[in-house]
């Protein structure tokens, strides 16, 4: 497992860095109070490359690896959570999954744009009673004659308002259960298609998350991707990939409240000389950082292990449960480390708070990351 940065990569991670301090730094708590993200920003997210990385170079993307995804995505995600999740999202689990299970046609006509971020694109899986139980989806595709009928409900869907292309998993044959889920790729604009509310969120607030609504939605049947009732089966393995970037963005919020605290405790003093000459503060910096190196090299290996053509599940599962309990812990010590100052917007590390937690619950909790680990090491 070779995790030394070759050049490329390390020219993948600094311009990250720079775009995230330059690009993204300022206005974020304005972003942050008033719900949105600039949508200049996210176009020159685009142009950077970082919407479609691993995309190959064939449909429009950078044909990079997953471990210079995840040094990008660590970089964006010291700065900013919301434009990483947007940027997870899209990478992912849309990109990923058109090019990984798509047809020919289908790359040809999604990804380019998608890869640029001329376009976004939204994963639609969870629901009001399908969340870590994934198999209980309620929204139904009817088969008709050249087309499905989707009809139902997906809650906290990232990108839901400003993403062009979704997603959708929906059920085709209840009596087949989990085995009757199939996975379309479905515009918005279609007749019945809406975009339903907007959630008010602790963190990533500056990212949308909505409820999407379908009533009598027609798709085409050449908008299905995969075989007949391969769609949980799709979505299982997506979110697979997709832990990883979740993972590197627990990494990266972790990192980002670290260095804060880092830089703060050398010029704050109290009696008279730097908090950070305080044997309490030095051994809070010393676990966090202890504990942020280790998630790292987790991540970097679910990332090789992803590279490498290898089953790479348990570590996704693993990368993702410990990142995200670092991040949580990481960034309460940052605020504490700040005191007083911690608590407000202006110093930036109760929001890295507010944001780390959503890294514990979405695209499965950490009960689920666990339950999912059990399974694979008691093979």
């Amino acid at each position: 497992m070779e995790y030394i940065l070759n050049q490329e990569q390390v020219a993948i991670q600094q311009a990250a860095r720079d775009f995230a301090r330059v690009e993204l730094l300022p206005g974020i708590i304005e972003r942050d109070n008033s719900q949105t993200f600039d949508k200049d920003s996210l176009r020159k997210m685009g142009q950077m490359g970082f919407m479609g990385m691993m995309v190959p170079e064939q449909y429009g993307g950078g044909g990079m690896d997953t471990l210079s995804y995840v040094i990008a995505m660590e970089e964006i995600c010291k700065v900013d959570a919301s434009a990483g999740v947007i940027m997870s999202v899209n990478n992912s689990l849309v990109c990923w999954g058109i090019e990984a299970y798509g047809t020919e046609e289908q790359k040809r006509a999604y990804l380019p744009d998608l890869a640029t971020g001329t376009k976004l694109g939204a994963f639609c899986l969870s629901e009001p009673e399908a969340g870590s139980d994934a198999t209980s989806q309620h929204t139904m595709a009817v088969e008709m004659d050249d087309h499905y009928l989707i009809n139902g409900t997906k809650n906290w869907i990232t990108n839901g308002n400003i993403s062009e292309v979704c997603l959708v998993i929906a059920q085709t044959h209840p009596a087949k259960r989990h085995r009757g889920i199939n996975v379309f790729l479905v515009d918005k604009g279609l007749p019945g298609f809406v975009v339903g509310r907007k959630e008010d969120k602790m963190g990533i607030r500056a990212s949308d998350t909505h409820s999407l609504l379908f009533s009598d939605v027609k798709v085409p049947k050449s908008k299905r991707i995969g075989e007949d009732g391969f769609g949980f089966k799709f979505a299982m393995n997506t979110l697979n990939g997709g832990r990883i970037g979740i993972a590197a963005q627990a990494l990266g919020i972790a990192a980002g409240a670290y260095e804060l605290s880092l830089q703060y405790a050398k010029q704050r003093r109290t009696f008279g000389k730097p908090i950070s000459e305080h044997q309490g503060i030095q051994f809070k910096l010393a676990e966090m950082a202890t504990r942020i190196e280790a998630a790292r090299q987790l991540v970097y290996k679910a990332a090789w292990m992803k590279d490498s053509g290898k089953n790479y599940i348990n570590e996704a599962a693993m990368a993702k449960l410990f990142a995200s309990e670092v991040a949580m812990w990481v960034t309460t010590e940052a605020v504490q480390i700040h005191g007083g100052y911690g608590y407000v917007k202006e110093y930036h590390v109760e929001r890295h708070m507010r944001d780390a937690k959503i890294t514990q619950i979405y695209e499965g909790t950490s009960e689920i990351q666990k339950l999912v680990i059990a399974r694979e090491i008691l093979k």
